[in-house]
């Protein structure tokens, strides 16, 4: 069974996620992957501050951009890289199934 790396990201509104997000088999550094994960979801959350009308589209076309962007800057051949991007995409959506979802209070009262 993969590694499994647990999760939480609470949005502006309120809204929490518990993922538990399996891991590539060839992860070197669990903590890094949730740092990273916690430095990308900061940034888009800061950009969207200064723009908040950007759409979910953009930001998930920005994403996948980035991801392309990244995985071919990997010394592999691009269909390597293309099944490892594609692959990692998937397990993490998948891992959304299970993801505990639930509101908390965010404001003043």
């Amino acid at each position: 069974m993969a590694s499994q790396l647990p999760f939480t990201a609470t949005t502006a509104s309120g809204e929490r996620f518990e993922i538990s997000f399996p891991l590539h088999p060839h992860t070197d550094s669990p903590v890094r992957v949730a740092q990273l994960v916690s430095a990308v979801l900061e940034t888009i959350d800061r950009e969207v501050g200064v723009s908040p009308a950007t759409a979910n589209g953009d930001i998930l076309q920005a994403v996948a951009m980035a991801l392309a962007v990244r995985a071919a800057m990997i010394e592999a051949p691009k269909d390597v890289t293309d099944k490892l991007a594609s692959g990692v995409v998937a397990t993490s959506l998948r891992a959304m199934d299970d993801a505990k979802r639930t509101y908390v209070h965010v404001g003043h009262a």
